[in-house]
């Protein structure tokens, strides 16, 4: 007599404790790397913190290919063109955010960033066609106003005891438009994962960086000091090594599962501006971000209940 066997449950081949820990881990070491940018983002120009960025960043990754043996996967594409437009998008993003990162509290910048999974959902609505329905749309909404409570102290110095100055409020701008070119990114990566691997994404994803920031060295690098030279280094290493971490979260269990446990890199921020820069948030940055996040959790949510394996809110690359 034959024994008929059950579907396994999704979460069987997976470990849903494991990525829910890399993607913690992942989180602290993107707001690790944030706080190194904004400690050298005000003496060293940003393309210098781009280039060391991308470049240090391929050093982890590369070296993980490696011990996968995945290093042609990594570098064999055939859409070339493709990854040049996500490079336009990345590059853009990555010296915006940078910009940001050293204008503003770490925890400012950070909560801007995250404004863009809602971004995308309005981008995917009207580049791929996807059905946005009531709940994302309503997240959107709410996530905009998040924004909208963000910005507001960067436009009236009285509100944000003296610190608003043309510098924050630039800062804020960068950081919104960053978030913005973000989304874009995401809705560029969607379309080159139909045939490229991730691996390949990620690498060239960092080879236009590294190359664009490259790019600015005769517009004025500085010759930094030996704890500069550590800090650069480091937030290229611990930014590839969160890249790393947040990819294998996502061998372990679907998005949906881990990503709003994203969202402690804003608590992280918080720790680190207070900590090691002596950054103390102004409460209704707080507030702006916390309605930020509340959004993005909607939209997760919302993708949970529909069962979908791949949500319209990926977190921003570090």
């Amino acid at each position: 007599m034959c024994r008929v066997r059950h579907a396994a449950p999704i979460f069987r081949s997976m470990n849903v404790y494991k990525a829910i820990l890399f993607t913690l881990i992942s989180s602290l070491m993107f707001a690790a790397m944030s706080a190194l940018v904004r400690s050298v983002g005000e003496s060293a120009p940003v393309g210098q913190v781009v280039f060391f960025r991308a470049a240090f960043g391929m050093v982890p990754i590369t070296l993980f290919v490696l011990f996968r043996g995945e290093l042609l996967q990594m570098v064999r594409t055939r859409r070339v063109f493709g990854h040049a437009g996500r490079g336009v998008f990345s590059v853009g993003g990555m010296f915006l955010n940078f910009a940001s990162l050293a204008r503003l509290p770490v925890v400012d910048a950070t909560a801007f960033s995250f404004a863009s999974p809602l971004i995308t959902v309005v981008l995917s609505a009207i580049f791929l066609k996807e059905r946005v329905r009531i709940y994302r749309w309503s997240a959107v909404v709410l996530g905009f106003v998040g924004v909208l409570v963000m910005l507001w102290p960067h436009f009236d110095p009285s509100r944000y005891a003296g610190l608003a100055t043309t510098a924050t409020t630039i800062g804020a701008i960068c950081g919104l438009t960053g978030a913005m070119i973000n989304a874009g990114a995401v809705i560029q990566t969607r379309r080159l994962t139909d045939t490229e691997t991730t691996s390949s994404i990620v690498f060239y994803f960092s080879l236009f960086c590294a190359l664009a920031g490259l790019a600015t060295l005769p517009f004025g690098w500085i010759m930094p000091t030996p704890t500069q030279l550590v800090a650069l280094i480091a937030t290229g290493l611990i930014g590839g090594l969160s890249h790393i971490f947040l990819t294998e979260s996502y061998r372990n269990a679907p998005q949906s599962v881990v990503a709003p446990f994203n969202y402690t890199t804003m608590l992280w921020a918080l720790v680190f501006g207070y900590v090691f820069l002596g950054e103390i948030p102004v409460p209704i940055v707080l507030v702006g971000a916390s309605i930020i996040a509340i959004a993005g959790l909607i939209v997760v949510f919302r993708e949970r209940q529909l069962g979908k394996r791949d949500i319209d809110a990926p977190p921003p690359t570090p």
